[in-house]
Parts: structure tokens; C-alpha cells; sequence
């Protein structure tokens, strides 16, 4: 076992699987330097050619990715923010997300497409938002949001060897968070969630950066409520077996993501849970989302974002106390 940073983690298993298929490269904003290192490393040990920084266009970035793809390479395109894929949406969405189906399955696109993501350091509305939902509304797309060292590095493992399109949205408040992670090679397959906490009165579902919040509320709550913590790790495929799972066992749950609360991540799993699971509940399913609201920048990002106490205080109202 070795001890590994969040963005570290991100790292090696990029270049673990670089080093294993010829077929995979790196190609974006400033990935020889990578600024938010999820690419640190890679061009002292694969080369500028496999290490491509590339013109500040996400469009054009993407569009290279989906070419790419198309004839037979693993791109991994890192569009340095999450919120970029807005200025790539046509190329992620209408052509990455579609070409499966337009070719009746005779064309892939097997990519991924990298992005820091989330708040916490009051990057303002153009840096701070988590994309998760727009993700989740375009079929074709497969999402993976880890929220820890050992997930990431798993998880991007698995959204490389991919033969979808992936986005890999990773949160900037997860990057200094320290885990022990295997010698041995690992890959944690998309779609498969994971209980990160056992409990018996009230399930929380928690993505991203948010899981860490969740854990840490739950331990607050110790003796006076037992939680139970669900961390989906992906959201398109999304493990709702597991999730409705602990709420047959709990009866109650909240929902706390950190995309905008209206038509959100939160309120996709909440229907499917009163479609899957509606005679087990004891109360009304409810969620904790950031505002619907652009994410304000600076002191005022805190009004916006979830924060810890309203976690406890949304837990606390879910099990009815």
C-alpha cells in the first residue's frame, strides 16, 4: 500500500494506462504543467506527442478528442474546469454522446473528458459549478464524480478503458485529501456505488465532494441518529439498486449534491426513489443542492454551496428530529 493524493491518484492511473495502451493520450489546456495536476508527470514521461497542450479553444479541444476517438485512439481531453464543457457542448453533446447511434453502434468514441469541478475556494459562477445534471440529460454520455483518492484512481481506470464517451468531473476541495491506495492494480467499474457509512435510521445519498460532508455530519450525529452513507461514484450508470437498497432499511433519506437544485442530480434520484421504493418511506424524500443561483464568487460562495451545518440540519429533518 502507498499512500496517494487526490490528484495523484488521477495521475498514475493516467499514466498506468498510457503505459499500457499505445492508443491513449492526453490533450488540452495546459496539460504539461497541469495547474490542478491531474496531468502532473505525464509529458517527462510520455512526451509532448502523447502529452498534446493545445490553443485555448474547448471546442476545438473536444472536437479533437471525438476525432480521435472516432479513428481508433483513448483521448483524454482535460478541459481544465467542469463548467468548459459548456463552451464544448456541441462536440460532447450532439457529436461525442450521439455517434453510437447515428452509425448504429459501428462507431465509438471511447474518451474521456477531464474537468475540475465544485466550490470552495470562491472561483466565482464561471469556475464553481458541478455540470453533473446536463450530463445526466444527454443520453450517450456516462458521468464519474469520485470523491476520494481510491475512487479516483479506480474510477478513472475504468472511464478510460471505456468504449463510451466519459466525463470525470473531479471536486477541487478533494484534491489535498490523503488515502492508502493498493500496489496491485485496481479498476472500479462505472455504475457500481458503495455504502461509505452503515446505518439504520436515515439514508443520505451524497455525490462528489459532498460525500465528505455527509461522513463528517454522521459522525457529529453519533449516538443521536445512525446514518447511513451512500456514495453513488457514478452517476450515469447510476446504482440505484443500491441506493433504494437502504432505503428499504432506513425508510428515510436525503439527497445532497452540490449541482443546482432545480432539475437537478438530487431530484433525478429523488423520483426514482418514489418510483422504486415509495411504500418503504416514513417520510417525504428531501434534498440539500446548491441555490438555484449562479455560484457567487468569493465570501458569498458560502450561501450558495452546502455547508456542514445545513447537512446536519437537513439529515436531522429527514429523521423527523
Amino acid at each position: 500500500m502507498k499512500e496517494l493524493m487526490y490528484w495523484n491518484a488521477i495521475s498514475e492511473a493516467i499514466a498506468e494506462e498510457m503505459a499500457r495502451d499505445e492508443k491513449v493520450f492526453v490533450i488540452g489546456e495546459n496539460v504539461q504543467e497541469s495547474p490542478f495536476l491531474a496531468t502532473k508527470g505525464l509529458v517527462q514521461q510520455f512526451g509532448p506527442e502523447r502529452v498534446m497542450d493545445a490553443p485555448l479553444s474547448e471546442l476545438a479541444i473536444a472536437g479533437a478528442t471525438v476525432g480521435a476517438a472516432m479513428a481508433g485512439y483513448r483521448p483524454v481531453c482535460d478541459l481544465t474546469f467542469a463548467d468548459f464543457i459548456y463552451c464544448a457542448a456541441d462536440e460532447v453533446l450532439m457529436k461525442a454522446a450521439q455517434q453510437y447511434f447515428i452509425h448504429n453502434g459501428e462507431v465509438g468514441v471511447p474518451c474521456v473528458f477531464l474537468g475540475v469541478a465544485g466550490g470552495g475556494f470562491g472561483n466565482g459562477p464561471e469556475h464553481s459549478r458541478i455540470p453533473a445534471a446536463m450530463v445526466m440529460h444527454n443520453p450517450g454520455l456516462k458521468l464519474a464524480m469520485p470523491s476520494n483518492p481510491y475512487d479516483a484512481k479506480g474510477l478513472m481506470k475504468a472511464a478510460i478503458r471505456d468504449n463510451n464517451p466519459v466525463c470525470f468531473f473531479f471536486h477541487k476541495k478533494c484534491m489535498p485529501m490523503k488515502q492508502a491506495i493498493p500496489d496491485e492494480e485496481y479498476v472500479i467499474p462505472l455504475g457500481q456505488a458503495e455504502v461509505k457509512r452503515s446505518g439504520t435510521d436515515v439514508t443520505v445519498v451524497a455525490t462528489s465532494y459532498m460525500v465528505n460532508l455527509a461522513l463528517e455530519a454522521a459522525k457529529q450525529l453519533e449516538g443521536k441518529l445512525s446514518v447511513e452513507v451512500i456514495d453513488p461514484r457514478t452517476l450515469v450508470p447510476l446504482d440505484m439498486e443500491t441506493i433504494v437498497a437502504s432505503v428499504k432499511k432506513t425508510n428515510r433519506v436525503v439527497i445532497i449534491d452540490e449541482d443546482t437544485e432545480c432539475c437537478g442530480v438530487a431530484a433525478e434520484i429523488a423520483q426514482q426513489i418514489n418510483e422504486q421504493a415509495f411504500d418503504y418511506l416514513d417520510a417525504p424524500v428531501s434534498r440539500l443542492c446548491a441555490a438555484n443561483s449562479p455560484i457567487a464568487g468569493a465570501a458569498m460562495e458560502k450561501y450558495v454551496i452546502p455547508q456542514l451545518p445545513q447537512v446536519i440540519k437537513a439529515i436531522e429533518t429527514a429523521a423527523g428530529i
